[in-house]
């Protein structure tokens, strides 16, 4: 016989052992809009604020917008927005409900907007990719290359993109005499408050609204932040296990490791969930602790992404049980460690031990590929940024150059057995193009991938040394294969 198990639509229909809400979410109205529904904001900042609700209360519940995708949005409406968390860790897994987010909007600019100048809204957070905000990371300035922004550009009245929105949003508050908004970037970028900041500024002034844009700078708080939480994305695992902790058919869960952290700049131009209820640290400064995160953090996982992709393992779990690959993660931890100042509150040696646990942590399928993705977004602020500063003190650049090795390797699209994947970048034409050019001489691909424009900064393009080991370790990559360059890699450290 055939059971339909309930559909997780409300609380009073959870049979399993997962954990309810600590509130009655019809009790809380909305006051944020988040803008990127996906894996991660619901196995972070929501839980955060599902914390936050059951501490403090207040109405600071989220309205979420997909702003391309349908499908999980129709999922999560269908359960009035609970959805159930999972963490996996080496102790065993454990679930809970979370009810902080209201409702989704699912690919629909008009209603987005309409949301954005409700007068209830006082924080708009973001989740949107590196890639997504549409913002020149060099010059802070919104990319007319980029045709949603240019669209948004010469139709600002009807955005469809981030900055579009945003300050549509804005110019239609100010003309209500709303509350003032505060808006945060959760992506890791460095700097990622002035990033949007200048981005949105920059926007309002090329779309001819200087005056607009002179009150946002002077009205609207844009805080930094600094978030880390290993999301693997949803499998049909994820799925059944929700069922088995819920007793509810639940196809929006979402599984995560443990550990959750989310350093805040304390700067708030209308009020803020109590989210230190859930972990979170307020500070002054967050740079610091975004450069710990893309550097120690972030660096090593673009390592085994690229390398232990290439190399045969499909998760992160198995390149740190794989002997050579975990021999490149300490080294790359202990560099890039080592190019950090003292942080008030961390100790470095524990962080980094930590961390070799939670890439080691059996019960996350955090898949390689998944981390892979657009490359050429990632790697500026987590491997090109320190390799500069490692060339400027004189330190070790070979465990930068070997990921950008694998980078381009990896940008090949196939694998030493033959098999073929999708190049999942924004910029994925131009670099197959300039591969493709250049023929097999790891020499000639290595430094038409340097010249494209706005990618590998001129400072390591210039450098003899820094083309030396990339083209070696590229070339030990195409003549003698992926698996064997990691071992000689490996090999240097014993």
């Amino acid at each position: 016989m055939i059971v339909t198990l309930p559909h997780l639509k409300n609380i009073s229909d959870m049979t399993g052992p997962s954990r309810a809400p600590d509130y009655n979410p019809d009790n809380h109205k909305a006051g944020i809009v988040h803008l990127g529904i996906g894996a991660f904001h619901r196995a972070h900042q929501a839980v955060m604020t599902d914390d936050a609700l059951a501490r403090n209360g207040g109405d600071w519940r989220i309205i979420a917008v997909s702003l391309r995708s349908r499908e999980l949005a129709e999922r999560l409406n269908a359960q009035n927005g609970l959805y159930t968390l999972i963490e996996r860790g080496p102790s065993g897994t454990s679930a809970r409900v979370i009810a902080a987010i209201k409702n989704v909007i699912a690919a629909d600019a008009a209603a987005t907007l309409k949301t954005l100048c409700d007068p209830a809204i006082r924080i708009v957070t973001l989740t949107v990719t590196e890639k997504g905000y549409g913002i020149d990371h060099e010059s802070h300035m919104p990319d007319e290359s980029n045709p949603i922004v240019a669209a948004d550009l010469k139709s600002p009245h009807t955005p469809s993109g981030v900055l579009g929105l945003l300050v549509e949003a804005l110019k239609r508050r100010r003309t209500k005499d709303c509350q003032p908004l505060t808006i945060m970037s959760c992506d890791n970028l460095p700097d990622n408050g002035a990033l949007l900041r200048d981005g949105v500024v920059g926007f309002s002034r090329m779309s001819g609204a200087d005056e607009l844009a002179d009150w946002i700078k002077d009205n609207i708080a844009f805080p930094s932040s600094m978030v880390d939480r290993i999301t693997p994305a949803s499998t049909t695992e994820t799925f059944a296990e929700a069922q088995k902790q819920t007793g509810c058919d639940d196809q929006a869960a979402v599984e995560a490791e443990p550990f959750l952290q989310w350093v805040i700049e304390d700067n708030f131009a209308s009020g803020r969930p109590a989210w230190e209820a859930g972990g979170a640290k307020f500070v002054r400064d967050v740079m610091p602790y975004e450069r710990m995160k893309l550097t120690v953090v972030n660096g090593p996982q673009s390592m085994m992404a690229y390398a232990g992709f290439l190399a045969g393992c499909d998760y992160v779990r198995d390149a740190m049980a794989d002997m050579d690959l975990s021999i490149l993660v300490h080294r790359h931890l202990n560099t890039a460690a080592g190019l950090l100042s003292p942080l008030s509150g961390v100790d470095m040696d524990q962080y980094v031990s930590a961390l070799l646990e939670r890439f080691a942590n059996p019960a996350i399928a955090h898949a390689t590929y998944q981390i892979a993705m657009d490359g050429s977004q990632k790697l500026p602020q987590r491997i090109f940024q320190p390799a500069i500063k490692s060339l400027e003190t004189k330190g070790d650049i070979r465990p930068f150059s070997l990921v950008t090795a694998m980078w381009i390797r990896f940008c090949m699209r196939r694998r030493d057995d033959g098999s073929v994947y999708e190049l999942q970048d924004p910029r994925a034409d131009e670099i197959i193009a300039a591969i493709d050019s250049a023929g097999q001489n790891a020499s000639d691909i290595a430094r038409a991938i340097h010249k494209l424009p706005q990618l590998i900064p001129t400072r390591l393009g210039s450098d003899p040394a820094w083309i030396e080991a990339v083209e070696n370790a590229l070339s030990n990559a195409l003549n003698e294969g992926c698996r064997a360059a990691v071992q000689k890699e490996a090999a240097r450290r014993r």
